[in-house]
């Protein structure tokens, strides 16, 4: 199962407009932020995934929680998120990074540091659903889920190779002002808007 495509067909349309209606944007940048804040989240997944017991976490969480019905009705799901289950999400799938990437999304896409919380917040457990949905389709364990979500990495980096880099630094930054957000958003983080556009 392709997440990617599953997330294309699926964040589109109404469900942008959504999107665009909670954090108070147009489409366009509602439509581009969404697209970066995925990209995000299945690199980070993908990262913690790698690890034996974070992809031994993820798989519990997947059984428990997320079986992907949040896909079966969308729309209704962003127009009055949980975002108190993304936040949770994130604190897990980012941890000391979280205010990081935030930040990123938000210079890279034009959102301010609330809304870009706030997408990401909406995205996870959709994201979360996407994944926990695949699991269940192909009868994947834990290393299937982690190959899974290499796989899909994959293909983000193999679409925008740069824009994947940028990530990796984000996510690596240690939050000791080596790290310049604004020089990622510019040089690299404002390329993963693209995924979408085959």
């Amino acid at each position: 199962m392709d997440i990617l495509e599953v997330l294309t067909s699926q964040l589109g349309g109404d469900a942008i407009g959504q999107i665009s209606r909670q954090l108070g944007t147009d489409e366009k940048t509602a439509g581009n932020a969404t697209a970066a804040g995925v990209t995000a989240l299945i690199g980070a997944l993908s990262r913690n995934a790698g690890k034996a017991d974070g992809a031994a976490e993820l798989d519990k969480a997947l059984a428990k929680d997320h079986d992907g019905t949040v896909l079966d009705n969308l729309t209704g799901f962003l127009g009055n998120p949980d975002t108190g289950t993304g936040q949770g999400i994130l604190r897990h799938v980012l941890g000391g990074q979280q205010r990081q990437v935030e930040s990123g999304l938000s210079q890279a896409t034009g959102l301010d540091s609330a809304g870009a919380g706030k997408l990401l917040a909406m995205l996870a457990p959709v994201v979360m659903g996407a994944l926990g949905k695949a699991k269940q389709q192909g009868n994947l364990d834990s290393s299937g889920v982690s190959n899974l979500l290499g796989e899909q990495r994959a293909e983000i980096s193999r679409r925008d190779p740069q824009a994947m880099g940028m990530l990796d630094r984000l996510l690596d930054a240690d939050g000791d002002g080596d790290f310049d957000i604004g020089d990622a958003a510019k040089h690299g983080m404002g390329l993963l808007g693209k995924l979408f556009n085959k």
